[in-house]
């Protein structure tokens, strides 16, 4: 059975060489205790934990699943134990405030580990990822009363959590939500209503269940304006902070998915359960919302880790097997045949894989920084700092989530297709991770609502392109620095041309929508991928630069991890940023050729 390795010899290149996490967390009041020594230590001790008791429970937890038995359920063989460890180990805790008994430590150094936990084991990661978006919600929004009561425990990974807003009627537009809130007498409210799609909505992993909901109060206005936000627990705590009696909130159901079968996906009915109010009445969606960004980089992970995981098991699969002479003469002569590493087109599917996944990294790295800024400005209560790094991080998070979660499909893909018939087969594992990723493209948003969001509200609406020439500026002005590098000029005058053909794209598709409203949607996708492709050029040329640097006057790594990493960006530019053109030429394309045919003449049966 394949086994993950965490790439920590990448990981620490981005975290010190390109990006300066060390200076970085000089800065920050929380980046105190991050020394590199600390930062190492975690690293490497996470990294053993996901490779040692996370990755071997992957494809089992896939074969076993979840089962949901009277009204309760269990997550398969090992969850529970490595779950246990995971507690012991104060991982929930990392980036969470030590006066409700976290860490304190930035917010990135829990995105380095979510991505090493969610490449090793998704599943799993799912459990203690959801946990993490109730803690910022209470953390951001609840009364002190509540932190103490909820925030602690959850804090501590002895209780989970849940984000409780999708309902049958309605996915993304949450202005139909149905869930009913009853104001009681003691102050409390009971929930009533059906929630859909609940990752981590039940489990046997925690000794109880804290799961944010969006419901109605009865005077409500309509559509999103008319949203409350609750707490409801599923056992009630008692006065000593320990859980007391069972709430009316139970699992109606186990969803039967594609993949990621070891997560537990929950129809979750609640009937007149106990919730308590978070944050202002009619406020649900903007409190549910205000660590959104944090949380589609989340996401993004799962473009950046099935890249990974696929490509390790490829590339090991690649050195072994044997498959007729490499087209350019024999390559290893003592052999039957030459293994599938020499030929062209595998290394052309390999190094898809690796450009993604590292390239990718970088992308969550740099955007992790962004982050870091952001929570810390919310914390201490800097609401100007607050906005500023969220507006940031919210033209970038659609690119993240979008783009990257698109590109590990792609990578995943690759990699079962490099072990050829082997992969379709289960025993291998490949088939899993591509199972598992399908559905990365569609929660947190799909594709499409990702870039509706890019182009239509973060460019169009409310930056009228400003946040495209912010962005683009700060590119170009990196790439100008190295026009007198021959060896990164290429690079660098590619990615000039593109900043400013990403500038005149956003002014043509914005006037072109003052005429045809579906141009947005129409160009949308094409504007998120265009957008994806630039920005990972930007991210190989940083990488570059700090390659050919240390080339040149020495680095902790070996000359041949600096020289794959140009070759590798190479590659990108030449082999995969083209593409980029592909979705120029189709984002100007006009809408009449997808909106010409009547609905009902789409199809023609019998």
């Amino acid at each position: 059975m394949p086994v993950y390795k965490a790439p920590l010899r990448d990981m620490k290149f981005l975290l010190n060489d390109v990006f300066d996490y060390p200076g970085h967390y000089q800065t920050l009041a929380s980046g105190e205790n991050a020394t590199p020594d600390i930062v190492d230590a975690i690293l490497t001790e996470c990294g053993r934990f996901c490779e040692e008791v996370l990755s071997p429970i992957y494809q089992t937890g896939d074969e076993e699943g979840c089962r949901l038995e009277n009204g309760e359920v269990t997550t398969p063989k090992g969850y529970k134990e490595a779950y246990d460890q995971y507690v012991m180990g104060g991982w929930q805790g990392l980036s969470a405030p030590e006066e409700y008994g976290g860490q304190g430590l930035p917010a990135s150094m829990g995105l380095f580990k979510q991505e090493m936990m969610g490449t090793a084991n998704w599943s799993f990661s799912m459990y203690p990822g959801l946990s993490l978006g109730a803690m910022n919600t209470i953390f951001l929004h609840g009364s002190e009363d509540q932190k103490q009561t909820y925030l602690v425990p959850l804090t501590e990974g002895r209780w989970g959590g849940t984000m409780c807003l999708t309902e049958p009627q309605c996915g993304t537009d949450l202005g139909q939500v149905k869930t009913k809130a009853e104001p009681q007498a003691d102050g409390s409210y009971k929930l009533t209503g059906t929630k859909i799609f609940i990752s981590s909505g039940d489990h046997d992993l925690t000794e109880n269940i804290v799961h944010i909901v969006l419901a109605r109060l009865p005077d409500a206005p309509k559509g999103t304006r008319g949203i409350s936000l609750f707490i409801v627990p599923k056992f009630l705590p008692a006065a000593d902070g320990s859980v007391g009696e069972r709430n009316g909130v139970n699992c109606g159901s186990l969803e039967k998915k594609m993949g990621i079968k070891a997560s537990a996906t929950c129809v979750m009915n609640f009937d007149g359960a106990t919730g308590y109010l978070i944050g202002p009445e009619n406020e649900g969606l903007e409190c549910m919302f205000t660590f959104m960004n944090t949380a589609r980089i989340g996401t993004a992970i799962q473009g950046v880790g099935p890249a990974e995981l696929s490509y390790q098991w490829a590339l090991d699969y690649a050195k072994e097997r044997r498959s007729m002479r490499a087209l350019s003469g024999k390559k290893e002569p003592d052999q039957v045949a030459d293994s599938l590493i020499h030929h062209a087109d595998v290394r052309r599917m390999l190094l898809t894989q690796k450009a993604i996944a590292e390239g990718g990294r970088a992308m969550l790295y740099y955007a992790a920084r962004l982050a870091d800024h952001m929570v810390e400005a919310h914390t201490v209560g800097d609401d100007e700092k607050a906005e500023k790094y969220d507006d940031k991080l919210g033209f970038l998070t659609p690119i993240l989530k979008g783009f990257l979660t698109e590109l590990g499909n792609e990578a995943a893909n690759l990699g079962v297709q490099v072990f050829g018939g082997h992969g379709y087969i289960r025993e291998h594992g490949m088939e899993q991770i591509v199972r598992d990723t399908r559905i990365a493209t569609l929660y947190e948003g799909t594709t499409g609502i990702q870039a509706l969001d890019l182009l239509g509200r973060k460019v169009l609406l409310m930056t009228q392109g400003g946040a495209v020439r912010e962005f683009t500026l700060k590119i170009a002005n990196f790439a100008r620095k190295h026009l007198t590098n021959k060896q990164l000029r290429p690079m660098a005058i590619e990615l000039l041309k593109l900043t400013a053909q990403w500038n005149l794209l956003t002014v043509r598709v914005m006037l072109a929508a003052r005429k045809d409203r579906d141009v947005v949607s129409a160009a949308a996708h094409d504007f998120l991928m265009y957008s994806g492709y630039v920005t990972m050029a930007y991210m190989w040329l940083r990488q570059s630069a700090v390659a050919t640097d240390k080339l040149e006057n020495g680095g902790d790594e070996s000359d041949a991890f600096y020289q794959t990493k140009l070759a590798t960006a190479e590659f990108y530019y030449e082999r995969l940023l083209p593409r980029a053109q592909a979705h120029a030429t189709s984002m100007l394309s006009p809408t009449r050729n997808l909106m010409q045919v009547e609905p009902d003449n789409m199809a023609f049966t019998g």
